[in-house]
């Protein structure tokens, strides 16, 4: 009876354990199931490199973490992060990383990271539009981008600009032959003029590269001045009188007196004292040429060397021997006349 009752424990304890090792498998089994279930495909193509893998994560953000990809700020996910895997189909997740172009706009440069394919793509993700007559430089807007390209682009402006020009007013000189001589007046004040002056100019970046006269007009025509300058000659005597004469003339001048010594005539005779022209002899009274100083002329008479002058005379007489640059001064007395000899005078043409 005890072998008998040891077998049939025997039994019964392996059953157990088969029955436990079952359990085990089936568990094993149904976990497993339950992973193949769950598991995603994915294919990370990183900037052209493709990986291939599955995962029991749920959204893209997650399972670029466990394939230890870090995204820089600029580059591009074709999934946001938070977007869910699919398990019934392949979860494809396209990454482009940014690459640093040069852009130089005005002068001014900037590094910009960028996913664009395209010059004209980076251009119009940053907002730049090219005016008509702007200028790219280093590249062309179809042009693909690479790493550390540089572009430029220069900024063309044309406008017709104007400045404004000072004219200079003439001055027309008038003679006056009621003035003395260095002096003047001014009749009328002259004024500036103005004219406008256009130009094509064209800039790049703010600097004037070329600049094109294009037409001037004239918005206010200058006014010329007016001066009259005077043409009489004047001359200051050692009397301090100021004398206005045409001319002047450089003679020789004798005295004389109404004595018969002079004139031939004693005084009972009815011409005694009295001139060629009528009037009758006295200080002041000159005898000339005729041909040099014209009978009736008001002249001064300056006396050279320290002899007082003779002053204010007229032209009233006219004698034998006064020829050429000779004139006769009348003075009173014989003493004076004898002692008065020939002098060198300057006889002054006096004007009207």
């Amino acid at each position: 009876m005890i072998p008998l009752a040891k077998n049939i424990k025997r039994y019964f304890s392996l059953k157990n354990s088969a029955i436990i090792i079952l359990a085990v498998v089936i568990s094993i089994t149904a976990v497993v199931g339950l992973f193949i279930s769950l598991k995603k495909e994915v294919m990370i193509i990183d900037s052209g490199k493709k990986i291939v893998f599955k995962t029991m994560k749920s959204t893209v953000g997650e399972v670029l973490k466990q394939a230890g990809i870090k995204l820089g700020p600029s580059d591009y996910v074709s999934l946001s992060l938070s977007t869910k895997l699919d398990k019934n189909e392949e979860n494809k997740i396209h990454i482009k990383r940014a690459v640093p172009v040069n852009l130089i706009i005005n002068g001014q440069q900037e590094v910009v990271l960028t996913t664009a394919d395209t010059v004209k793509e980076v251009l119009s993700k940053k907002s730049v539009v090219l005016n008509s007559k702007d200028r790219l430089e280093g590249a062309s807007l179809n042009d693909k981008i690479v790493k550390s390209m540089k572009i430029r682009i220069i900024r063309v402006k044309e406008e017709i600009v104007s400045e404004e020009i000072p004219m200079s007013f003439k001055v027309i000189r008038k003679e006056n032959s009621r003035l003395n001589e260095n002096e003047q007046k001014c009749i009328r004040d002259g004024k500036k003029g103005l004219k406008e002056k256009f130009y094509k100019v064209v800039t790049e970046d703010g600097k004037e590269i070329k600049r094109e006269f294009v037409k001037e007009t004239v918005t206010s025509k200058p006014i010329d001045k007016i001066v009259e300058y005077g043409t009489v000659l004047n001359h200051k005597t050692t009397r301090g009188d100021f004398l206005r004469y045409d001319k002047v003339l450089n003679m020789r001048a004798t005295a004389y007196t109404a004595s018969y010594a002079d004139t031939g005539k004693h005084p009972g005779h009815p011409e005694f004292g009295i001139t060629y022209t009528g009037v009758r002899a006295r200080k002041g009274i000159i005898a000339v040429d005729p041909r040099v100083i014209p009978l009736g002329t008001k002249v001064y008479v300056e006396v050279a060397g320290s002899t007082p002058d003779y002053g204010y005379a007229v032209a009233a007489d006219i004698g034998g021997a006064i020829k050429g640059d000779l004139i006769d001064l009348y003075i009173d007395g014989q003493e004076a006349v004898d002692s008065w000899g020939c002098k060198r005078v300057k006889v002054y043409i006096l004007s009207e």
